[in-house]
């Protein structure tokens, strides 16, 4: 069990977190989808990956008292929108992958014609999940929901990114351009899950500004420990291929930094997000903070 100085169990608020995404996740990915489209989208999505997004979302939302029905929505369309994005990485024009979340990927199961589709569903779903009709989240605060997701997963954010990491295997990379490549591939989909959170609440600009910085610095941390842990774990501990980065002789910043000093990097990297909440003033904090440990610390 871990309970912080507060005495918040957040081992224990984690677990419940995840059940209810799950649930939620299941009642929008229905198995009736024409064709088996429905039981490829729910292979993708449900029993299985960390759930990191989703956690940040309920977390940031936590922290500036947001509307708990609209965080559980933006935590299950950034999954949504994650997963979708796993799906077509893995696929032969992309990474190539054939293990992920420790089964086989979705075009290895469904074929390449299905994962794609069961991709694009997905992201889809994502944005159809945050504009619900009911009148449970104010309009205003759908768009800016919608908008926040879509900058993240698009030509400035994850897209980009894969596009820019596409373009560069074999090929020497600097420093700077590594991180302008994670920072859109892997990053502004963390960041911005924080920052769904925190819209689902009241902030002010210097909040703002630091949850901003807190997702950034994550966002970066999480790429450099998992480059680090693609060369230090096994398969079976990752449930996704080792090593294939330098198989696929892609720029990492292992490659880059070395193993020390990329290890440092993720060091950095979390004292930055701690600093940020620190300076944020936030109702409450710890959930972000403990996040944010977790993350750096994680062996998979």
């Amino acid at each position: 069990m871990s309970t912080t100085d507060q005495g918040l169990d957040v081992e224990a608020w984690m677990l419940a977190c995840l059940s209810e995404v799950e649930t939620e996740l299941g009642r929008h990915v229905v198995a009736e989808a024409p064709a088996g489209l429905g039981q490829a989208m729910r292979y993708g999505v449900l029993d299985g990956g960390k759930r990191l997004r989703p956690l940040l979302v309920l977390a940031a939302s936590h922290s500036v008292d947001g509307d708990p029905a609209a965080a559980m929505l933006a935590a299950c369309s950034v999954e949504l929108i994650h997963a979708y994005s796993l799906i077509h990485d893995d696929m032969p024009c992309m990474d190539n992958d054939v293990l992920r979340r420790g089964k086989p990927t979705v075009h290895v199961q469904f074929g390449e014609a299905q994962a794609m589709l069961a991709g694009d569903a997905m992201q889809a779903l994502a944005f159809e999940v945050l504009t619900p009709a009911d009148g449970r989240i104010d309009p205003a605060l759908q768009a800016r929901l919608c908008s926040l997701l879509a900058r993240a997963s698009g030509v400035l954010g994850m897209a980009g990114g894969q596009a820019i990491d596409l373009a560069h295997v074999g090929k020497p990379m600097g420093e700077v351009d590594l991180q302008d490549m994670h920072a859109r591939k892997t990053g502004a989909l963390l960041q911005a899950s924080v920052l769904m959170g925190a819209a689902c609440g009241q902030t002010t600009p210097v909040q703002w500004q630091a949850l901003s910085d807190y997702g950034a610095a994550i966002g970066l941390a999480f790429q450099v420990v998992d480059d680090i842990l693609d060369v230090t774990q096994a398969s079976e501990m990752l449930g996704k291929t080792a090593g294939k980065d330098a198989d696929q002789n892609k720029p990492t910043y292992v490659s880059l930094l070395g193993l020390d000093g990329a290890r440092a990097r993720a060091r950095l990297l979390h004292a930055q997000a701690r600093d940020a909440l620190d300076r944020a003033g936030l109702v409450d904090a710890t959930r972000l903070r403990w996040l944010a440990d977790r993350l750096v610390d994680r062996e998979n």
